[in-house]
């Protein structure tokens, strides 16, 4: 099998899987439409493949529906189930994605050795925002409250309210952060207790 005759084959599987994925989220050629901006007839010609799917055609699709683009192309696995994400370094602050898919919630691993500067200046911005502390203390200053996180405590706040957190003077600090571009909540389920 020659390289143009692997490119085809994997071509021609993108259309019935966007088809599956679309069907499997409940949602219409028009709604993915309105969602992506491209029109219902090209959507329709993609997955029935009577159209070749580019790369300005995948990305709003792969988008809308939170998949990555290897997913939409199947692209083949790799064997390695180890996430291997590359750093994030602003501001004296490493954040490692825990995420792999765009939109919707982004899952971060964050290291800071320093705080960022001497007094914090709250911001504010769209989404909601969960934090857990795994070593070190977090001080986190939301609107009037400022306060300092311990290892295993959590804290979740809405990012419309000023905000701003690192670690303390005393050392450096490793959390987790939840974040939801659009105000996604995050939630915790736990299971009821058995009555003995």
């Amino acid at each position: 099998m020659t390289e143009d005759d692997r490119i085809d084959a994997v071509l021609h599987e993108v259309g019935p899987r966007l088809r599956r994925l679309r069907r499997d989220r409940g949602v219409t050629l028009a709604e993915l439409s309105a969602d992506t901006g491209i029109s219902v007839s090209t959507l329709s010609r993609l997955e029935s493949g009577q159209r070749r799917p580019s790369l300005e055609l995948l990305l709003p699709l792969a988008r809308a529906h939170q998949v990555a683009l290897d997913e939409l192309v199947g692209a083949p696995a790799t064997g390695d189930p180890r996430i291997r994400a590359r750093p994030i370094v602003r501001h004296g602050r490493t954040m490692y994605p825990l995420t792999r898919q765009p939109g919707g919630l982004q899952a971060y691993k964050v290291i800071q050795e320093k705080p960022q500067r001497e007094e914090p200046e709250p911001r504010v911005h769209e989404g909601y925002e969960w934090l857990y502390v795994l070593s070190g203390r977090l001080r986190l200053v939301l609107g009037e409250h400022d306060v300092v996180l311990g290892p295993g405590e959590a804290a979740e706040f809405d990012t419309r309210v000023p905000h701003w957190f690192g670690p303390t003077p005393d050392g450096p600090v490793e959390f987790l952060s939840l974040y939801g571009p659009q105000g996604e909540r995050m939630h915790v389920r736990a299971r009821p207790k058995k009555s003995g």
